[in-house]
């Protein structure tokens, strides 16, 4: 499916706590942005954050397995066929997961263990074993920072370093990638402080590589950075909230995406359930509010952007719902496509094609 063919087919991960039987499909109409019926795609415990290969050829997901992920092979009507299971023992799920371009190695997040894992990747999707860092120490937070909570793991623009959100600790690592050993080798510097109780959670590189956006769970936040390719260090520029002028309410933001155009930032916010839409300088990086909008249903955990920067589909984990927007492509604005439809607490979404 594609363009070509009227429609974008996205996958969708989910907890499997209630109705939920792991990972769905869904189609997207490409001329109205209309969502199809999901249908299930692969049947898998917890399969909560998705990566794609850079072939489209396999999907890898995290398990509640006690491992670090599972590998699908996609079939040409978007059928996920198990490749490999993670193996048992590791502990607690892991929250994240991210490819590389070249499709050989992928990160993975661990929040309740302050893990981070570097694992090479077979061209038959196959994952070979993790290679792990484990952070320590404890932010101000009194409940949310008692110990590290690695959130995500992401590849710099040019695949030479790792960069790790750690909600608890208030810090982004930057780790140096070793490609021989397939592991993660301390930087220089080594992270960048967040404001204090601020909880960086997700994190997205701009299109020219030179700047990067983190939000911050706990402020609901985001911060701009300038980002050093050299040495994989991080400055600050500044910070703006997702939440809408005068929110007084319990607020945890989740997503920051950039639109593929590089002109736009997006982020969402739980309480309020809003997408913050922001205008990225092309210069400086710097962000300017566009606009917030109702996401269209509870506890949106998650959002993607199709390739072509067209439409935007929401995962909202507490109304077990998605729905899609039109993305302006001058102005960066969303406008709501009607209707919903429903899948079990879903965690998130990618497209496909």
């Amino acid at each position: 499916m594609g363009e070509n063919s009227g429609s974008h087919r996205l996958f969708v991960g989910t907890y499997t706590k209630g109705k939920s039987r792991g990972i769905y499909s869904v189609a997207l109409d490409a001329s109205t942005g209309m969502l199809g019926e999901p249908a299930v795609a692969a049947d898998a415990p917890n399969p909560t954050f998705l990566a794609l290969a850079p072939n489209r050829r396999f999907l890898y997901a995290v398990c509640a397995n006690d491992g670090w992920a599972s590998s699908f092979k996609i079939g040409p009507q978007a059928q996920l066929t198990p490749v490999q299971q993670s193996p048992a023992g590791s502990g607690p799920t892991p929250c994240h997961i991210s490819v590389d371009e070249t499709g050989s190695m992928a990160l993975a997040a661990n929040y309740h263990l302050g893990m981070a894992a570097a694992i090479p990747l077979g061209s038959d999707g196959t994952m070979g074993a993790p290679r792990v860092v484990v952070h320590g120490g404890k932010g101000p937070h009194p409940t949310r920072q008692t110990t590290s909570h690695v959130h995500s793991t992401y590849f710099s623009p040019d695949g030479r370093f790792a960069v790790v959100c750690d909600l608890g600790l208030d810090r982004i690592y930057t780790y140096g990638i070793d490609r021989n050993a397939v592991a993660l080798t301390a930087g220089a510097p080594p992270f960048v402080a967040s404001a204090p109780g601020a909880g960086p959670r997700h994190f997205a590189f701009g299109k020219d590589g030179r700047h990067a956006y983190a939000i911050n769970e706990l402020d609901s936040t985001i911060v701009a950075y300038d980002f050093h390719a050299p040495n994989g260090g991080l400055s600050p520029r500044g910070s703006l909230s997702v939440l809408p002028a005068g929110y007084k309410g319990e607020a945890t933001a989740a997503e920051v995406q950039v639109h593929p155009n590089g002109r736009f930032v997006y982020g969402s916010g739980r309480g309020p359930d809003t997408i913050a839409v922001f205008s990225a300088d092309g210069a400086s990086g710097d962000l300017a509010l566009v606009e917030i909008v109702p996401c269209g249903g509870k506890g949106p955990r998650n959002f993607a952007i199709s390739p072509a920067g067209d439409w935007l589909v929401c995962a909202h984990q507490d109304s077990d719902s998605l729905c899609s927007f039109r993305v302006d492509a001058s102005s960066g604005r969303l406008t709501r496509i009607p209707g919903i439809v429903t899948v079990p607490m879903p965690v998130c979404a990618v497209f496909l094609d």
